[in-house]
């Protein structure tokens, strides 16, 4: 991609992708499936010239800005250690606003202390990436061939303590993983998962907006309830509210000025510029809300001082790995107790509901919630910009210009 300013870089025509036909491409042909008896592992041969060992990918070897990313033509393979995980050749990936996070140290303590227990390798280097498209080329025998099988187009996602899909090959557990839908490309489809399993578990998990049912399968729920999304333009917001929308919740938004036409769109039944007082005092009018979700890094502080009533003020940016990176385990720990017990004090007393956390949940009831949506329709993801593979340093920089309409690819 050329540009002369990544921060000017104009963006893809969100329009054209919500009017976008359904896709015919379900599988990738050609491919041979063997056994290996000693291993347990199938295996599907990649077709050249990938039939090597050696892969690409961007890696870092400490942490601090995005000029610390460096590309590597001949690192190895990732290997299958457990009889339920995958191998998938990644065909598309994303930059998540964690990825730039994570470039910068944060939660590393509580990561290196899961990704450091046996098996599970060491800090660095550390390759980001939290989605992706791609083709399934390998699986455990534990792996249900009925669900995945070798060659298959699939999407999936990277917890947060694995090697992630900034690289050719990339190693999940098969939870993590399913069929490609395939009303999406692979563009779209690397651009759900992360983002849509976060509003997901904010809202069904943490925020039990289906009850019980909608927490534990796939059934989504929450018809007549009222729901309020801080970011609405943003790779988390633009999900929730067509997920919301889905299940017959009145959905108002808030977002900048000249994304409020785009969040309408989306089915937003009001939504409102965040920089105008007066547009963001009609939002009182519509209280009180059964939630209040901030995709906006409000945080829990955020919640006592709004000017009208809630049941839950549920975000995605709590202190918890901050707090653990700065003080340690253990006062961080105690850290995080008193920082949510301040916040629901101040907000059960002066707007009468809770302070939660919200985080990202690699549920696989969750991936059909989300599957089912955009199989019928009810949920398609928006691109804000795409970068070659070559170029993912500048895909970093379009993240960190903030006010996004979408999701950032990056293509393999």
């Amino acid at each position: 991609m050329k540009a002369t300013s990544v921060c000017k870089m104009r963006p893809i025509n969100w329009l054209g992708t919500l009017l976008r036909s359904p896709r015919s491409s379900g599988r990738y042909v050609g491919s041979r499936t063997t056994t290996t008896a000693a291993t347990g592992v199938q295996r599907t041969p990649p077709p050249p010239p990938k039939a090597s060992t050696k892969m690409r990918g961007w890696q870092l070897h400490c942490y601090g800005d995005i000029d610390e990313l460096q590309l590597s033509e001949k690192l190895r393979m990732p290997q299958i250690r457990s009889s339920n995980d995958c191998l998938v050749r990644v065909r598309t990936t994303t930059i998540n606003p964690i990825d730039l996070a994570m470039l910068r140290g944060y939660g590393a303590t509580v990561l290196n202390t899961i990704r450091c227990q046996p098996g599970e390798g060491i800090e660095f280097p550390l390759t980001l990436g939290r989605e992706f498209c791609g083709e399934l080329v390998q699986k455990g025998m534990g792996v249900n061939s009925e669900k995945l099988a070798l060659g298959q187009r699939v999407w999936g996602v990277v917890p947060l303590q694995i090697s992630g899909s900034h690289a050719d090959y990339v190693v999940v557990p098969s939870y993590c993983l399913a069929p490609a839908p395939t009303e999406l490309d692979d563009s779209e489809a690397a651009s759900v998962l992360y983002a849509g399993l976060t509003a997901w578990s904010g809202l069904y998990i943490t925020g039990r907006l289906g009850g019980l049912c909608g927490a534990t399968t796939s059934s989504g729920g929450g018809a007549n309830k009222r729901v309020l999304v801080f970011g609405g333009s943003g790779g988390v917001g633009t999900l929730a509210i067509q997920m919301l929308k889905s299940q017959g919740v009145q959905v108002l938004a808030t977002c900048s000025e000249n994304a409020v036409e785009m969040v309408r769109c989306l089915g937003a039944d009001h939504v409102v510029d965040y920089n105008n007082p007066a547009d963001m005092d009609t939002l009182c009018n519509y209280a009180p809300y059964d939630i209040v979700l901030d995709c906006a890094g409000q945080g829990s502080q955020q919640a006592a001082q709004l000017k009208f009533d809630f049941r839950q003020y549920i975000t995605f940016s709590s202190p918890l790995l901050a707090n653990i990176d700065k003080q340690g385990l253990g006062l961080g720990l105690l850290k995080n107790v008193a920082d949510l017990l301040e916040s629901n004090a101040k907000a059960i007393t002066q707007r009468g509901g809770l302070v939660k956390w919200g985080f990202f949940a690699p549920a696989s009831h969750g991936i059909e919630f989300l599957q089912s949506l955009v199989q019928h329709k009810k949920l398609i993801p928006l691109i804000d910009s795409s970068f070659e593979f070559a170029e993912l340093p500048k895909a970093f920089e379009r993240l960190k210009c903030g006010h996004l309409r979408g999701k950032v690819v990056v293509k393999l």
